[in-house]
């Protein structure tokens, strides 16, 4: 039988009104939707040029990470590996964040996503520039806005500056939350940046506390 006659069927014997469920798309459709979106995003900006950081880099190295992942985990700039190998968080303190997710979160790097406010990695190692920062933004800011997390997690003071727009002390505020200003559903929580931990190892047990509340937020 077909629609029309299923439709007239129904009305003879007494139905008036129908309603139809829209089709919800499955997570794996909307994870699918999501890494062609990122692919599509990336390849806008793979030759950039806006601000002096590509004068010296390997590559521009791209977010990484579960597209559907509640959390964006958000750094300063890559590094020396991270300009070799184009992944974000590769070196010593990838490490270190990789096994903070395990034992405090219970997750791995792979269910995460993770990226950086700037894209290329600066000479030296050195802080980006507010003007590197700014020219950046806008692809992390896409970046998010794509993955739609519940929450931004900053590692370190140049990451807070570039999501929340301002310099903030990270020595003050890290372990607090902040409304996203691009869409205030999504909280920004600040911590330290692993290579800081790296060389004051005493800082650990407020990294741990503030990945604690970070399981919090996300209900785990």
């Amino acid at each position: 039988m077909g629609a029309e006659e299923t439709l007239k069927a129904l009305q003879a014997i007494g139905f008036r009104e129908l309603y139809l469920r829209k089709k919800l798309s499955t997570p794996s459709e909307v994870s699918d939707e999501k890494s062609a979106k990122l692919e599509s995003h990336f390849k806008s900006f793979a030759n950039c040029t806006n601000c002096p950081l590509h004068e010296q880099r390997t590559q521009v190295v791209f977010g990484d990470g579960n597209p559907n992942s509640p959390v964006v985990f958000v750094g300063e700039a890559p590094g020396e590996e991270e300009d070799k190998q184009g992944k974000p968080f590769v070196g010593r303190a990838g490490k270190y964040l990789n096994k903070k997710l395990k034992e405090v979160l219970g997750l791995e790097r792979e269910e995460v996503y993770i990226s950086n406010v700037c894209k290329c990695r600066p000479p030296a190692n050195r802080k980006p520039t507010p003007k590197e920062i700014k020219a950046c933004f806008p692809y992390l800011r896409k970046e998010i806005e794509i993955i739609s997390p519940k929450v931004i997690c900053c590692l370190g003071a140049t990451a807070g500056e570039g999501v929340l727009g301002k310099s903030l002390p990270i020595t003050r505020v890290r372990g607090q939350t902040f409304p996203y200003p691009y869409n205030y559903k999504v909280k920004v929580l600040l911590t330290y940046h692993p290579a800081y931990i790296l060389r004051n190892p005493r800082a650990d047990k407020d990294f741990t506390q503030d990945m604690e509340k970070l399981a919090q937020l996300l209900g785990l």
